[in-house]
């Protein structure tokens, strides 16, 4: 695996995920696996699981990590070719990226979208150009479409919940008082479809996500009989695809309550986190014995060092 930016760089995803639950036995076990190697963590958006995880799982390869926060300590990029930089960027990703792989083996980089243009959202321009410059490994901490790193530790949580072999697993849209990507249910669909799993999504009208990552997934208006002898429930909000970053509802009747959990067959429910209380989810529920969001957290370290280790062990 050269880079890790979707499930489409693995060749075995499941196998991915064992690697992740087994790492989460004894962490340490490769704790010199990638001494005297750097990973570069470049953020240009806020975040708090996706660095402390990544930066403690190279910690725990033996690894050193620079982090740098695009925007309030680096200059301003520039991305499109050929322009005149008379303007605010200070600096074009072709040396930004290509000096940063000087510096580092591995990068990892967290773009985010504007959600005013979905083509230019989806050209994903600044992970591909530091793919193309920095020389090094890319490893996607969230872009504007996908965030794989989350979806590997979620398929790795209900991995070690699920009391049926086949579980059934509902992502469902809940409402949010600002507009989302799309980045982390796509991502979750996308790794779902390849696990085994009953996969169902459900959200208002107009919320369809982009087909390419719905596969083969069942897809209902209709939450209640969504959550129907589910055995998880993901809850996370975005922004219509279709009418392209636009807030089309904030029905409250979509929020994640006990009473919508009932009809459930005692599922775990489950959130990427930050998460808005009372809004996406009621804080019985997210506070509740099912509740799977802090060990889903937690197991984002184990996923990362799966991802590390593979990389290190096929280009080091």
């Amino acid at each position: 695996m050269k880079h890790f930016t979707s499930i489409d760089d693995v060749d075995d995803p499941a196998g991915l995920v064992r690697d992740a639950l087994r790492i989460k036995k004894e962490p340490l076990a490769d704790r010199r696996f990638g001494e005297d190697l750097t990973l570069g963590l470049i953020f240009l958006n806020p975040s708090l699981r996706t660095r402390m995880s990544t930066q403690k799982a190279a910690l725990n390869l033996g690894m050193n990590v620079i982090v740098m926060n695009i925007g309030q300590e680096g200059w301003a990029l520039e991305t499109e070719d050929g322009v005149v930089m008379n303007g605010q960027s200070a600096e074009h990703v072709r040396e930004a990226a290509a000096v940063i792989g000087q510096y580092c083996n591995i990068v990892g980089i967290r773009t985010f979208g504007k959600l005013e243009n979905r083509e230019e959202d989806y050209a994903e321009t600044i992970l591909h150009k530091f793919m193309d410059f920095c020389g090094v490994p890319v490893i996607s901490l969230e872009s504007a479409t996908l965030h794989p790193l989350q979806s590997l530790a979620d398929w790795a949580t209900i991995e070690e919940l699920k009391s049926a072999a086949r579980p059934k697993v509902v992502l469902t849209w809940a409402p949010h008082p600002r507009a989302l990507l799309q980045a982390v249910p796509n991502s979750f669909a996308q790794w779902m479809n390849r696990a085994d799993v009953d996969l169902v999504i459900t959200h208002p009208e107009g919320y369809d996500l982009d087909s390419m990552y719905v596969g083969n997934a069942t897809v209902t208006h209709d939450q209640n009989k969504a959550f129907e002898g589910a055995d998880f429930i993901y809850a996370k909000n975005w922004s219509s695809y279709e009418q392209y970053g636009k807030i089309l509802s904030t029905d409250l009747s979509w929020t994640v309550t006990p009473e919508k959990m009932n009809l459930t067959r005692d599922a775990w429910f489950m959130h990427c986190l930050p998460v808005r209380r009372n809004m996406i989810v009621a804080d019985a529920v997210i506070d509740g014995t099912k509740s799977a969001v802090i060990q889903q957290a937690g197991n984002r370290v184990f996923a990362a060092q799966a991802v590390l280790r593979r990389i290190l062990e096929h280009n080091f």
